[in-house]
């Protein structure tokens, strides 16, 4: 593995040397954060499991041979939406996603020089959840906080929707790229390419499934070969409101849950030269490639005693983050609460009141949560390709 260079404070899994000096720097605030808990988001570091056989951090081994190929760059993403042109506007209005093209089922959207979105239509989302069933002591302890107690029989309130959008699949651009070789090498390590050369003008790419069934493509940039020249339409979506000045210049991250994420952190770095950064017990932060940002592969730790052998595999793209320039803490939020959006402050920092400390110099990583119209979970940040999480020597 690439030695470990620089791990300035980041999302939500900084080292614990640097977030004792955030501690001490922020003050009392901050002081209660756990100094061991290195990886905030998972449920191992720094926590009651941790050094148990529940997190076992042993490494998973690969399950081919390395094919030695490494990742350039993000292709394009793809989602389906139920209204894929309301989802579209959205971005280009928030965002400044630019419009390359419509056909009337999909939309395509470069995403300045960071990627490619292609959002499709005709998604239809799954029921949601049936309403909880409390039992009487939850019911009676949700009325006194002055909460409802559901109608008879103790019954909760139903849950919020399942969004109406779905990240499907990603394509990266790897090297060297050679179609017969890549097509042979994938066939060899029994992961049953399918071709699709059906995208732009001198576009190769290959299908390929993950161990937990995603859809992973492989290309030699279908999408970006045409980005900078691409020139945008107009359409006859109405924006959801005013445009932002924001501009979209870094892939931050993506939160990748899966049902094991060992099986998948050990296949991403045999296939396409992802670097794993560091087992945490229930996730890992992975290293994808110098011009894109990581990937925090989290779920089901396959060593674990407690873990479901027989759940069904399953992979999801639960949010993703971009940075965006400029970025100026309260002029973000600002601009989130006049167009009437949601915003949810994050610092990468448990059990502090980040938006407390969202301006504060000492905190490097700064962050907001919001929804979009199709109600996914889109993550903008300050993060660029000097300040990333993870920067590796010689990668």
């Amino acid at each position: 593995m690439a030695q470990l260079r620089h791990v300035p404070l980041g999302d939500a899994h900084q080292s614990p040397l640097i977030r004792s000096i955030l501690c001490g720097a922020i003050g009392l605030a901050l002081s209660s954060v756990p100094v061991g808990t290195a990886f905030a988001q998972g449920s191992c570091k720094g926590r009651p499991n941790e050094h148990t056989a529940i997190c076992d951090t042993t490494h998973a081994p690969a399950p081919f041979a390395a094919t030695g190929w490494k990742t350039t760059g993000l292709d394009h993403f793809t989602m389906r939406a139920v209204d894929y042109k309301k989802e579209a506007a959205f971005y280009m209005a928030l965002m400044n996603w630019t419009l390359r093209s419509d056909d009337g089922t999909k939309a395509v959207l470069d995403v300045g020089d960071v990627g490619t979105v292609v959002i499709m239509g005709g998604y239809a989302p799954p029921p949601p959840p049936p309403p909880r069933v409390l039992s009487a002591a939850d019911s009676a302890a949700l009325a006194a906080r002055g909460g409802a107690a559901g109608g008879a029989g103790g019954a909760g309130r139903g849950q919020r929707r399942p969004p109406q959008v779905v990240w499907d699949s990603y394509a990266w651009i790897i090297a060297p790229w050679n179609a017969k070789t890549v097509e042979a090498e994938l066939t060899k390590r029994g992961l049953h390419p399918v071709a699709d050369h059906s995208g732009p003008a001198g576009c190769e790419a290959f299908h390929v499934k993950d161990p937990q069934g995603f859809d992973l493509v492989l290309t030699n940039g279908c999408y970006a070969k045409g980005r900078k020249s691409a020139k945008a339409i107009t359409w006859s979506e109405p924006a959801p409101f005013a445009a932002t000045n924001w501009k979209t210049t870094w892939l931050d991250h993506i939160s990748f849950g899966v049902g094991d994420y060992k099986t998948e952190v050990a296949f991403y770095e045999a296939l396409i030269g992802w670097k794993p950064q560091g087992d945490e017990g229930s996730q890992n932060e992975v290293w994808m490639c110098d011009d894109c940002g990581n990937a925090l592969i989290r779920g089901g730790n396959v060593l674990s005693p407690n873990f479901d052998k027989s759940a069904p595999a399953r992979a999801s793209i639960d949010h993703v983050s971009f940075g965006i320039s400029p970025f100026v803490a309260d002029a973000v939020a600002n601009d989130l609460k006049t167009r009437g959006l949601t915003v949810q402050y994050d610092i990468g920092i448990p059990g502090v009141d980040a938006a407390a400390h969202i301006n504060d110099a000492n905190v490097n990583y700064k962050s907001f949560h919001t929804t979009t119209t199709m109600g996914y979970n889109l993550q903008f940040s300050n993060a660029t390709k000097k300040n990333r999480t993870v920067i590796i020597a010689n990668p």
